[in-house]
């Protein structure tokens, strides 16, 4: 949890694997990097064994290289897809029990603010709709409502993609699937609407195919958390086996459904607007001079 780790052990640096050195040497630790980047350093996810085409890498990979900080942040998950990418990452990653990662987190972030103190050490939670809105559920919510200084991020495919294709709460009605063959019978959960009235203090919908709004979000909410509460992304991760989404459509399909039914959004209490501005210096949250009376001449 800190440079400390990635350095080498005087003297071992010529025993260690090319891979390692080129982490050591041209990883993100330490740095600002940028998606606009990709491609000029190594980042601590390049290597996984999920199905060609997944929505869900693509997205993993833009978030941790937008963590602010990846030396200081670890990762916590659940079973499902997303770990078989996200415990590959050069980063530290605990798996919980299935659902029960948002109560692992909320002890992991506790923990650390009690043995390093004001130094930031992040926690992100990164688990599909099944681990955070149906068996993990309970835990999600009520480390929502406690304020614990983490976020969650949901991988939302709309499907149990990694056990064969059940429905989810978040599958959307009327979803026809192997598992599912009569359709689903009710609406897809707002899982958004309940992180605002549990208290989260950021919430946000994104999709992968606009890196640089990935990047975005993914780093206010990990700043908002250290100090101010949780806060929640809810990213349309495409499950292209179960929804038979061509490899070479899988982009097509995420801009398709963002302006059909996942367009981005963006909510975050006064309070973190103001964390934002005074302590990252971000402008764009700054109160907006008056405009002149009317009739007046402009300054």
């Amino acid at each position: 949890m800190s440079l400390d780790y990635v350095k080498f052990s005087s003297g071992f640096e010529k025993f260690m694997p090319k891979e390692y050195r080129d982490m050591v040497e041209h990883g993100p630790f330490g740095k600002k990097v940028s998606v606009s980047q990709m491609g000029s350093f190594k980042e601590v996810l390049e290597e996984h064994p999920m199905c060609a085409g997944c929505a869900m890498t693509l997205f993993i990979r833009l978030a941790m290289i937008a963590f602010p900080n990846p030396e200081d942040t670890i990762t916590v998950g659940t079973a499902g897809c997303g770990r078989l990418a996200i415990s590959q990452a050069a980063i530290p990653f605990v798996y919980g029990n299935y659902g029960d990662q948002n109560g692992v987190a909320s002890g992991l972030s506790r923990g650390l603010r009690l043995r390093f103190g004001d130094k930031p050490k992040d926690v992100v939670v990164m688990a599909g709709d099944g681990g955070t809105a149906d068996i993990g559920f309970q835990q999600v919510l009520h480390s929502w409502f406690r304020k614990e200084r983490f976020t969650t991020i949901m991988l939302d495919n709309e499907v149990y993609g990694n056990t064969g294709g059940q429905e989810s709460g978040m599958t959307n009605r009327g979803a026809v699937l192997k598992m599912a063959p009569l359709g689903k019978k009710f609406e897809k959960m707002d899982m958004l609407q309940m992180a605002k009235v549990a208290g989260c203090a950021y919430v946000a919908t994104v999709v992968p195919n606009n890196p640089r709004r990935v990047e975005s979000v993914i780093k206010k909410a990990v700043l908002i958390a250290r100090e101010v509460g949780s806060t929640y992304i809810q990213a349309y991760t495409s499950c292209n086996i179960e929804y038979a989404i061509p490899t070479d459509k899988v982009m097509e399909d995420a801009k398709n459904v963002e302006n059909d039914r996942y367009q981005f959004s963006e909510y975050i209490t006064d309070e973190a607007k103001q964390f934002l501005t005074e302590r990252y210096g971000y402008k764009e949250f700054l109160p907006k001079p008056a405009a002149p009376a009317p009739g007046l001449p402009k300054a």
